[in-house]
């Protein structure tokens, strides 16, 4: 393993959450921006703490100490077993420091997904706190599953099937950050004035378009250093192979905003700039499940059906579902990451498994996403709505989050005020 390159890459990977985290504030309304921002930050922080204090010993990583079980004949490696704080693990150049230091990003990243389905409405102190629960046991539990050595990668040997891979995230971070954030958007419900009585959608237009397009480019960048630590890390892929990655996720990302113009333009008759930075970020997503081995032709392919799935699965949740979503969360990390990690079954070019098996193996690790992993976290979280309310009081919701939590605006010299026009 290199530790210089694996060193660079990760250090690339929180540019992934600064760029989601322009992205999401400037798809909110402008009294929400200073909220949003800070709340990314809290999140981050609080992620980065729990986990190391608690998440990192239940993550564990591949080799380490872990719980098991026997059932059908299987054992079945389901929980790290490392001990608390950290303290097992030594800080120096050894594979567990260095996954250490990976998953501090990766889940804050995966931790600030929910907050973009959260916008305008979701108060401060149940962020940290609902933050603080999926950093410390949400996260880590299907991480270990996959990345730690649990069974999702042992089913080689315990089924005589192919592994479930997700070389760059798509799975760990996107997929589980979207189910958090689906869950947090049921029980938040919509924006006031996003329904009408008849349930009606009404547009809420994000604020700053241009801070949204720009983030896009920033979080290229951190996805480019995510995907390649992830793959160094816990595939041990050789660095030559890095060239793959950074060719696949320019390529993917490219062929989901272009597949989003393209859509949004035969629809609307004129290309949507929000929908294009989702295709984006779909395109990333999607790409980073195989993002080591697939041929670049399949990353344009795979970006191109996320930048298409993302808006049509972006108008099923707002209009059909009436679930209000104003940065998108779900369709971009939930939908695109598992159409990702199906793709790559179909696409990648490993070999040692024919393609039905590995399209079998990570149609279980879908499966268990859906069928395990949201069902616990929505029930987490409406543990913890009971006892701290997620939703911001109705004077909050006409004020803006930035006056009722923060008390002051992201934009004090946009505000007028009666006193500017008195006689002096």
């Amino acid at each position: 393993m290199n530790l210089v390159l694996s060193l660079l890459c990760i250090l690339l990977s929180p540019l992934a959450a600064a760029g989601l985290a322009l992205i999401h504030q400037g798809l909110g309304r402008s009294r929400s921006a200073a909220h949003a921002m800070l709340a990314t930050l809290c999140a981050l922080s609080v992620a980065a703490i729990v986990f190391v204090l608690v998440g990192a010993s239940w993550a564990g990583y591949a080799g380490g100490a872990f719980h098991s079980f026997q059932a059908g004949g299987v054992s079945w490696n389901w929980l790290g077993k490392e001990a608390l704080l950290a303290r097992s693990i030594p800080l120096d150049s050894s594979l567990g420091s260095l996954v250490l230091c990976l998953q501090i990003f990766a889940a804050g990243l995966a931790a600030i997904i929910p907050l973009s389905a959260g916008t305008d409405r979701w108060r401060l102190a149940p962020i940290c706190l609902a933050t603080a629960v999926f950093a410390g046991f949400l996260y880590p539990l299907f991480a270990h599953w996959v990345w730690g050595g649990g069974w999702l990668s042992q089913m080689a040997a315990n089924f005589a099937i192919a592994p479930f891979q997700d070389m760059g995230g798509a799975g760990v971070i996107q997929v589980t950050g979207g189910l958090m954030a689906l869950s947090v958007a049921w029980i938040l419900g919509p924006r006031r004035g996003k329904y009408s009585d008849d349930g009606m959608a009404t547009a809420i237009p994000g604020h700053n378009i241009v801070l949204v397009l720009f983030g896009c480019l920033i979080a290229l960048v951190g996805w480019i250093g995510l995907d390649s630590a992830a793959s160094i890390v816990f595939y041990g892929v050789a660095p030559g192979r890095i060239v793959a990655v950074i060719l696949n996720a320019v390529l993917s990302a490219s062929g989901g905003c272009l597949a989003a113009v393209m859509t949004t333009q035969i629809r609307y008759r004129k290309p949507d700039a929000s929908l294009s930075a989702n295709g984006w970020i779909a395109g990333l997503v999607a790409g980073s499940a195989s993002c080591a081995f697939i041929a670049p032709a399949a990353a344009i392919f795979v970006g191109a059906v996320a930048g298409v799935l993302t808006t049509y699965m972006v108008e099923l949740f707002e209009l059909r579902l009436l679930v209000d979503d104003p940065g998108g969360a779900i369709s971009v990390h939930a939908g695109a990451g598992i159409w990702g990690l199906i793709a790559f079954g179909i696409f990648s070019n490993q070999t040692g498994a024919s393609m039905g098996t590995r399209v079998l193996a990570q149609c279980i690790g879908v499966a268990t996403l859906l069928g395990l992993m949201l069902p616990l976290i929505h029930a987490c979280n409406l543990l913890l709505n009971r006892f701290v309310p997620y939703r911001v009081d109705r004077d909050g919701d006409w004020q803006g989050m930035d006056i009722r939590e923060l008390g002051a605006g992201a934009y004090p010299e946009f505000v007028i005020h009666a006193d500017e026009f008195v006689p002096r």
